[in-house]
Order: structure tokens, then sequence, then C-alpha cells
């Protein structure tokens, strides 16, 4: 309600303002302010209970994201250990297919430097070297047990120089 109104309302009809009605307008004014903030302490109770209800909706998320994280990392996980394999794969295939291709092709460069080629040729000749050592170790153990040598007594002092 405004001032105006009450004071209209709650004039004498006599015409003059007596102090009785003074009195009385200040109350109605501060009648009038209290409501106003009494509305204003709803309202801000009202935002604040909104407030309230969604912050607890969002502490009532977190475990489920938390958790939804969680499932994604480890999905992620399992997709990158699953491309590491396929590179491995992929990459043997390659290896496979240079190999196949540089002894079926008649057309394709031998002489040309190809890294893949070089690995092979080189492990082919460490094997070899293997092969040639173990021959080597048979016809000495051979020549050792036919001389009447003690094979576990040797072996022992071998081991024990290794220390």
């Amino acid at each position: 309600m405004s001032f105006s109104y009450l004071k209209n309302k709650f004039k004498k009809k006599n015409g003059g303002a007596t102090q009785d009605d003074n009195v009385e307008i200040i109350r109605l004014d501060e009648l009038n302010e209290s409501e106003a903030t009494e509305e204003k302490k709803k309202e801000e109770e009202e935002l604040l209970n909104q407030v309230m209800t969604r912050i607890n909706e969002i502490e009532n998320d977190i475990p489920r994201i938390k958790v939804s994280i969680d499932t994604l990392k480890s999905q992620i996980q399992e997709v990158q250990e699953e491309v590491e394999k396929l590179n491995k794969t992929i990459k043997d295939v390659m290896m496979l297919y240079e190999v196949v291709s540089q002894e079926i092709n008649p057309f394709k460069d031998q002489e040309k430097d190809n890294p893949l080629l070089n690995e092979i040729q080189e492990l082919k000749r460490q094997l070899e070297e293997l092969r040639t050592e173990i021959v080597q170790l048979k016809s000495d153990l051979k020549l050792l047990a036919t001389h009447g040598i003690d094979l576990d007594e040797v072996i022992y002092e071998v081991i024990s120089e290794g220390r």
C-alpha cells in the first residue's frame, strides 16, 4: 500500500491532522517497511533453499561421475593396449611382407639397403656363429671325456672363478 493512500484513508474529516494521526502514519510506514523486509527475507530464504538443493544434487552426482571417470580410464587403458598390440602385429606383418617380397620378386633390387633385410641377415649370421660354438663345445666335451677328466670338477672350478 502506498503512503498517500493510507494518508488519505486515515485523514480526519475536519481537515487537520493531529499528533495521533501522525503517529498512526509513522506506524503504518514502519508496518510497510517491515512487510517489505519480510518479503525480501522470504525471497532470500527461497533462493538459499534453491541453491542448497542444487548443491545437494551436485554432491550426489559427484560419486557417479568419479565412477564414470574411473571406468573411462580403464577403458582407455585397454584401448591403448589393444592399439599397441595392433601396432606390433602390423610391424610383424610388414617385416614378413618385406622378407617374402625380397625372395619372390625378381624385379626388386637386392643390393638396396633395407634395414629389415639387414637385421634378418645379422640374425642369421649370429645364429650361424652360435651353431659353430655349439659344435666346438661338443667336440671339446668329447675330447675331455675320452681323456678321463672329471667334468664335474672342471664345471665347479669355472663357476667358482666367475664369482
